[in-house]
């Protein structure tokens, strides 16, 4: 039955595009978590809507006017943010709403019918398109090559940033490579959950590896196969039960990181018992 199921164009396009998105949610993810940018991320994704409202009021691919509109965000937080006379979150804030509130105006402005916009909303991994996977597949693989390359550079950036800088590291282009990488990851995880639930697929997978893992390889290398793991369960629920993917593996994603998270609590409790009755 599930050996049937794969035969499927529709369905090889989805486990391809859970496993890119897994990829990207292994190595951004860390990134996010560990420099804490998971409210500043949460932004950039939604501010990407009014780039893909953009695209549809000019008739050309919404999901590079959501890239430029991501990636231009991403970076104002960053450079307005330094001079500290602006909150990072505040203008977060801002731009999420602003973001929100261009698309549905560029939306409303379109000519024609209105545009279901619930695929870029909540996901719909199942419809998953040739040209959506070429474009997450350059995508992440820019995303692997970067962090690869910079891995050791980033290792430091993520952990002491201050040190990182005394050595003569470069940071201000590590943070520029940040900023970019994020947007480009928001956009490959837009076509799996969507823009609303992006955050929680870029957090979930590595808070769960986190709480398994000290090493930041560990930790990246299991967020990936933690992620490809509940996008590919959470496909195949959403696809018997009929209901929308995206949705679908963030709800059962986070029944497995309280699954795990009590897991972790038990074993704690059980090796303190165990070392005290030994004492």
């Amino acid at each position: 039955m599930i050996q049937a199921i794969f035969q499927y164009t529709f369905m090889q396009n989805a486990i391809l595009a859970a496993l890119l998105a897994s990829i990207v949610a292994g190595v951004i993810g860390t990134i996010v978590m560990e420099k804490k940018l998971v409210s500043m991320s949460g932004g950039i994704a939604h501010a990407s809507f009014g780039g893909i409202g953009f695209g549809y009021l000019l008739n050309f691919e919404p999901i590079w006017g959501g890239l430029f509109f991501a990636i231009g965000s991403s970076l104002l937080i960053s450079r307005i943010t330094k001079n500290g006379k602006i909150k990072a979150d505040t203008l977060t804030g801002i731009l999420w709403s602003f973001g929100m509130a261009l698309g549905i105006l560029f939306i409303s402005l379109t000519p024609g019918y209105m545009p279901d916009m619930t695929s870029y909303l909540f996901g719909d991994i199942l419809s998953v398109s040739n040209s959506s996977i070429l474009y997450m597949s350059i995508f992440t693989i820019i995303i692997v090559l970067l962090f690869i390359m910079f891995f050791h550079s980033f290792m430091m950036y993520l952990f002491d940033e201050d040190y990182a800088r005394s050595t003569g590291m470069n940071v201000t282009l590590l943070e520029y490579l940040v900023y970019i990488m994020i947007p480009l990851g928001i956009i490959v995880l837009i076509k799996i959950v969507g823009i609303i639930l992006t955050i929680a697929l870029m957090t979930i997978p590595v808070s769960i590896a986190k709480m398994l893992f000290n090493s930041l390889k560990k930790v990246v290398i299991s967020a990936v196969i933690i992620s490809t793991f509940l996008c590919i369960v959470g496909i195949m629920i959403s696809y018997y039960v009929n209901i929308p993917s995206g949705a679908c593996i963030i709800i059962f994603s986070t029944f497995v990181y309280f699954i795990t998270w009590l897991f972790t609590i038990g074993l704690k409790r059980s090796r303190h018992s165990h070392k005290k009755h030994h004492e």
